[in-house]
């Protein structure tokens, strides 16, 4: 039984770790760095943010960054196709504390947290099918 009791603790630490490593908005730029990847481009706004592009498997992050911390995150396939229904799901929860609630008001599909503080859109960016999260008062 003691045995038992350290492993369930030795997994559940390694899950904490294995959490740790993955980014989502408000985080600063060295945590999306290590989770994100490769950087594939970098470029500084007329409005003093910064936008960087990374490439990490089949995914390009694309992260908006004022005073070093992520305020909008894109995520799509890097070969274009569109993200399943898991994906962004996925994506979402990794976003927010708050639970995501469908908030459809045109073609796109919009989501929102329950909270009010962030906001998303699934629709094309760039060419490509995207979903973009948004923090509501960064």
């Amino acid at each position: 039984m003691k045995r038992m009791k350290e492993w369930i603790a030795l997994v559940l630490a390694l899950c904490v770790i294995a959490s740790s490593t993955s980014a989502n908005l408000g985080d600063n730029s060295e945590r999306i760095e290590d989770a994100y990847g490769t950087i594939v481009q970098r470029r500084l706004l007329d409005d003093g943010k910064v936008s960087v592009v990374y490439s990490k498997g089949r995914y390009l992050y694309m992260v908006t960054f004022a005073n070093s911390r992520s305020i909008t995150e894109s995520y799509s396939r890097a070969n274009g196709t569109d993200l399943s229904e898991k994906e962004i799901t996925k994506f979402l929860k990794a976003n927010a504390r708050a639970k995501w609630v469908s908030a459809n008001t045109g073609p796109d599909r919009r989501f929102k947290t329950s909270d009010g503080s962030a906001e998303a859109t699934y629709g094309i960016l760039n060419g490509r099918p995207a979903l973009t999260v948004r923090a509501l008062n960064p």
